[in-house]
């Protein structure tokens, strides 16, 4: 007995010794930080896996131990970014005397007042900052002229100023210029007439530091759920956490909340949440969210710039997002319903967004609808409408894909062809414009006015569904993996970064994105990739002990970007995806549920997947070794094919042995964060194009009708035109990393341009708003010149840009559901959509250009015609109404 004894100790304790070296095993090593089995760490930074429902962190963010009494700051206009140019500031060092401080500075003038302050040297905690600006230059011209000339030319008059307010970098300061509003203390007022505007901001105040708790332990029931086990136990604990998130993210109307800050429903949230792991997992919950974003038997474009839809399309997302839910259901009736609503959307966006020259789709960048964050500050919400976004593509031909398919199932073959085709053209389209062969993945967009150029920056999301969603074909996946530039705490949205732009999408890392990126690297073989995204995705959630909306990409930091939640619906549906999409490669069908497993040898070992639900059967799962190839599989101890078939019911045992093959042929592009220089800002005068000299850039590329002509170090270049062109000049710094392009400028644009008042040929609108060119203007809403005709005689047979003039103060520049949407005809014939975005809150006197329509016109007589149609409804539904000033018809070619 006491033999007996003696040898089961010691077989414990060599179990004990065997089980301490898994899980103190390094898993992920870097220069930024590492993985363990139990444990991750980051310089001074540990979090640890207590067990399998319990982990512990000493995380502080290093941003809030810093806040140094130099600010850098500037003033805005009605929430506009519109004080000074780019780069250029107000910065001074608070030097408080009893507690407080003041600062006076006059509006439109960069001033610095600071002295040297030593590193590590701290602002007295409740500093009291009295901020004082000078606005009577402003003032003065708004009583002599009517308005007032923005540092851009831009006339801002006198009816349309609704208020200043501060923005800066410093807490509780943020450069979010659209949403200011919301914070009562960054409006400053003068409630003495004297033209000084002012408000007093508590700095470095107590209390506000961002922290995060030193625990968590798993506090709700998840045994409804798919039990996860594994000799890691890390992923355990962040599986069980994110899985106690899931909980927390419905709402008692059996809906999604986006996150602990995002209450309510969002379009693109569900749905991408819903496809990474949702639908398995909630897919009641995900049937009703996504109900709750229909509106008229149409999916609903909640969110995007200018009055979202169709400035923004990507709420077709929604539709694979119901494709995942049928596939993991099987319900008939819900297949039903979302084909239709599907067909209405994607026949809606034909009409409105779908560009029949490039194959594309029109559309801001897809979950990027900040646009600042994105794209160049010159791009007017027209100009977003008319970009080609890869993301937002991929998403549209997904959606024509999705709606093949399912009328395939609902016997609509002919139905199913079109989609198909189209959804084909959308592809071709893709790798026509956008793939950048010397880069080896895609570019980000296509953006100007009259002829698009290509951004070469990488667009994360939109270089991942490249690859998940087929656009992308077997050599081009291979390389998008392997050449997307990865920093070193993850896959930043974009890269390279926007100077002066603050993180948030720019210069941030998104974990769901981050979890798309795993998929895509699990598709594409890459096992380096497939465990750096894991890395990347485990680390801030074990640090942080939440599943963090975003974090900064040059620090690994959630603090400094500009909005950031705790529980974030769709970064906990991407760390749960790690485990059923990537470690086991659970892919679903219309039919089955086929098993594709992708385990990396640095986590190669023994794991259990058990209360699986697919449908009518419910899945016990165990899994051995590691790599990609299945090299045994048993279905209740038989040998079997690795797929479930739908039909099965009950409760059955799933064996999964792996072959333990190394994948030696992968890598990524690991690389250090890099922000590009900045843009030039062109002008034309007597035939010359010049700009102003670029921090950092050595060399200027001159772009004529969207082709380089010309490159110089000097800051002008001379013209020679006799037909219609348009400019823009691209920076380069010493690497030879561009900037974005300038905002195109035309020469001679006069003489190829010809304007026809609409006031000439419809009855005046009776508002009197200011700034229109000529006689009047005219209103359309839908009620009011529901169709305008103009006659106009075309001079030379040749390609025209057709463009409106207009205004739209039904809400403002960033968001809201008012963006009116007409349709174009000539002589009859439909040639496209003309979109009127809202251009600013009670703003009417804030004239712009809608997008422009090209369209080839004969020598003679043309009807031109713009009424609203059905299809033409936005997201609001009641208010779809603009000012019309002019039509403008320009000769291109």
């Amino acid at each position: 007995m006491v033999l007996r004894n003696l040898f089961l100790a010691m077989l414990g304790c060599c179990s004990l010794q065997v089980s301490l070296a898994q899980t103190s095993r390094i898993i992920y090593k870097s220069n930024a930080y590492n993985i363990y089995g139990n444990r991750v760490e980051q310089g001074r930074f540990r979090a640890e896996a207590l067990s399998d429902t319990a982990l512990s962190s000493n995380y502080q963010s290093p941003e809030s131990e810093r806040y140094g009494p130099t600010i850098c700051f500037k003033f805005s206009i009605n929430l506009r970014d519109n004080e000074m140019r780019s780069q250029e500031n107000h910065w001074v060092t608070i030097q408080p005397m009893n507690g407080e401080c003041v600062t006076m500075v006059q509006f439109g003038k960069p001033s610095i007042d600071t002295i040297p302050v030593a590193n590590g040297v701290n602002l007295a905690p409740n500093t009291r900052w009295n901020i004082r600006l000078d606005m009577r230059a402003v003032l003065k011209a708004f009583n002599e002229k009517g308005y007032y000339t923005l540092y851009n030319g831009d006339k801002l008059y006198r009816a349309d100023f609704k208020g200043v307010y501060i923005a800066g970098g410093t807490r509780p300061l943020s450069w979010d210029f659209n949403n200011l509003g919301k914070q009562p203390e960054y409006q400053l007022k003068d409630p003495d007439g004297d033209g000084i505007y002012e408000t007093t901001l508590i700095m470095n105040a107590k209390g506000n530091e961002q922290k995060i708790k030193s625990k968590w332990a798993l506090s709700k029931d998840v045994s409804a759920f798919p039990q996860y086990k594994s000799d890691f136990p890390l992923s355990d604990a962040l599986y069980n956490l994110a899985l106690e998130e899931m909980t927390k993210a419905i709402e008692p109307d059996s809906t999604f909340r986006t996150g602990k800050e995002w209450a309510g429903v969002w379009t693109r949230d569900i749905s991408y949440s819903i496809i990474l792991s949702m639908a398995y997992l909630q897919p009641k919950v995900a049937k009703y969210s996504l109900l709750r974003k229909v509106k008229n038997g149409r999916i609903i474009q909640d969110t995007g710039t200018g009055g979202a839809y169709p400035v923004s399309t990507d709420r077709m997302i929604w539709a694979d997002a119901a494709w995942e839910l049928y596939k993991a259901t099987g319900d008939t009736i819900w297949l039903k319903q979302a084909y239709a609503i599907i067909l209405n959307s994607v026949n809606d966006d034909m009409r409105n967004a779908y560009d029949h020259v490039t194959g594309l789709v029109h559309g801001e960048s897809t979950f990027l609808d900040w646009r600042e964050q994105t794209y160049p500050k010159w791009m007017q919400p027209a100009d977003i409408y008319e970009s080609e976004d890869l993301g937002t593509n991929v998403v549209h031909y997904r959606a024509n894909i999705v709606l093949s398919k399912m009328a395939d199932l609902l016997h609509n073959a002919k139905v199913a062809v079109f989609y198909k085709k189209q959804a084909g053209e959308i592809r071709d389209g893709l790798n026509k414009w956008l793939w950048m062969e010397d880069k080896g993945y895609y570019g980000q967009y296509l953006y100007g006015r009259n002829y698009r150029i290509l951004s070469p920056k990488d667009e994360a999301l939109g270089e991942a569904l490249s690859v998940l969603f087929d656009v992308a074909d077997a050599r081009q996946k291979k390389l998008v993996i392997e050449n997307t530039p990865i920093t070193d705490f993850g896959i930043s949205c974009i890269y390279p970064q926007i100077p002066g732009i603050p993180p948030y999408h720019n210069n941030a890392v998104w974990p769901f994105v981050q979890s798309y990126w795993a998929l895509a690297s699990a598709k594409a073989g890459n096992e380096k990739s497939v465990l750096e995204s894991m890395a990347a995705i485990y680390r801030p959630a074990a640090l942080f002990l939440t599943n963090k909306e975003n974090f900064v990409a040059s620090s690994g930091d959630f603090a400094g970007t500009q909005i950031n939640s705790n529980n974030m619906l769709w970064s906990l549906s991407g760390s749960l995806s790690l485990i059923y999409k990537v470690i086991f490669g659970i892919e679903l069908t219309k039919n089955k549920l086929i098993f594709h497993p992708f385990v990396p040898k640095a986590l190669a070992g023994t794991r259990s997947l058990t209360n699986f639900r697919y449908r009518e059967t419910v899945l016990n799962i165990e899994m051995q070794g590691f790599g990609s190839i299945i090299k045994s599989f048993e279905l209740d101890g038989k040998a079997a094919e690795p797929s479930i078939p739908c039909t099965l019911t009950g409760m059955h045992t799933i064996k999964i042995v792996l072959a333990d093959r190394e994948l030696l042929d992968s890598k990524i592009n690991q690389v250090a964060n890099y922000t590009s220089i900045d843009l030039p800002v062109g002008s034309i005068s007597h035939d010359i194009l010049s700009w102003h000299a670029v921090k950092g850039a050595v060399s200027y590329t001159i772009l004529k009708n969207g082709h380089p002509v010309f490159q110089t170090s000097e800051l002008s270049y001379k013209m020679k035109d006799s037909t219609y062109s348009e400019y823009q000049v691209v920076a380069f710094d010493a690497k030879r990393i561009g900037s974005f392009a300038s905002e195109p400028v035309v020469n001679n644009g006069g003489n190829f341009s010809r304007v026809f008042e609409i006031a000439n040929y419809t009855p005046k609108a009776t508002d009197d708003y200011k700034n229109y060119s000529g006689t009047g203007y005219v209103e359309i809403s839908k009620t009011k010149n529901r169709s305008i005709s103009i006659p106009v005689n075309i001079k030379h047979t040749g390609k025209y840009a057709i463009t409106f003039r207009y205004a739209n103060g039904n809400g403002p520049i960033n968001t809201e559901n008012k963006c009116a949407i007409r349709t174009l005809k000539v002589d009859g014939i439909q040639v496209g959509a003309v979109i009127l975005p809202q251009r600013g809150t009670n703003e009417w006197a804030n004239w712009g250009y809608s997008n422009a329509v090209h369209v080839l016109l004969n020598q003679g007589n043309h009807l031109m015609t713009l009424s609203f149609e059905t299809y033409n409804e936005n997201m609001n539904g009641k208010i779809n109404q603009a000012m019309l000033d002019a039509i403008i018809i320009t000769r291109l070619e």
